[in-house]
């Protein structure tokens, strides 16, 4: 009975709030990197890394708790906010909210609804496509000496020079193979494409520039959202020491302002200058 009474609590609530918020911190900071190279790297950098990031068991199990702490902290949040409501079902007379809390504080149900909204979609677009749908596979085109410049597919197997494949049309180029097009061999494994998928999104000629402001102002609503959120999960926790206090919020502000600016500098990237 105590132990269900604690589950049920506020309290319980708010710790389980903050390590599930935290969490997605780190997520938000390893996807972030992985992002990166669709400005800073090529077509094979973020498609060896969104194949990782589909095959990998450790990337799968930090996947799934990604997605369960998703699903915790939105439904968390959203009771937290019922039984705060409840609590004080009348408000004060005089009420001057602004002089006692910022903006994001009073508004994190909304600004987390917004982000669930995102998310989901975000899901739609990248994730279910990236498993479940047919994808372009990644074609490079490759000059040997004395021919003429062949496309090819990447694949995922890695196999040593063989003279002999290059003649039957299978290329291995800096030990990783390939299949040329056009050809009857199996492309087996290959790298699917989320690069030209993605790319694509942002630089369609009718939905692009929607889709890049929208995501900006996505990474809008997840800026004010962290910057109360980053430093509220510390004191859920109880870490409320007055000495760390400031270092916390600093590190929070940094935190809110730095990782939604640099996510969303990928799509005006892509849609302005790509």
């Amino acid at each position: 009975m105590a132990k269900s009474a604690l589950l049920k609590s506020s309290l319980a609530k708010k710790y389980w709030m903050a390590l599930t918020g935290l969490f997605l911190c780190l997520f938000l900071v390893g996807h972030l990197v992985g992002n990166l190279q669709l400005i800073f790297g090529d077509a094979s950098d973020f498609n060896e890394y969104a194949l990782f990031m589909t095959t990998n068991p450790a990337v799968k199990v930090l996947s799934y708790l990604t997605y369960i702490s998703i699903l915790f902290h939105a439904i968390d949040g959203i009771v937290l906010t019922v039984q705060n409501k409840k609590a004080r079902p009348i408000g004060y007379a005089k009420n001057n909210a602004a002089a006692n809390s910022t903006w994001a504080s009073r508004n994190m149900a909304v600004l987390g609804t917004l982000l669930l909204v995102f998310i989901v979609t975000h899901m739609v677009n990248f994730w279910a496509k990236m498993h479940f749908a047919e994808m372009p596979l990644q074609t490079v085109e490759v000059s040997i000496e004395g021919q003429e410049p062949v496309t090819i597919y990447k694949t995922v197997q890695e196999q040593p020079i063989d003279v002999r494949a290059i003649e039957m049309g299978q290329l291995t180029i800096k030990g990783t193979s390939f299949y040329q097009a056009g050809t009857d061999l199996k492309v087996a494994d290959g790298y699917k494409d989320l690069h030209k998928i993605t790319v694509d999104f942002f630089k369609d000629p009718s939905t692009g520039l929607i889709a890049t402001i929208l995501y900006v102002i996505a990474m809008i609503v997840l800026g004010f959202h962290l910057s109360h959120g980053f430093a509220s999960a510390f004191q859920s926790l109880g870490i409320n020491n007055p000495k760390i206090n400031c270092l916390i919020k600093s590190v929070g502000y940094l935190f809110a302002y730095a990782v939604p600016a640099l996510f969303a500098i990928i799509p005006l990237y892509i849609h302005f200058i790509k």
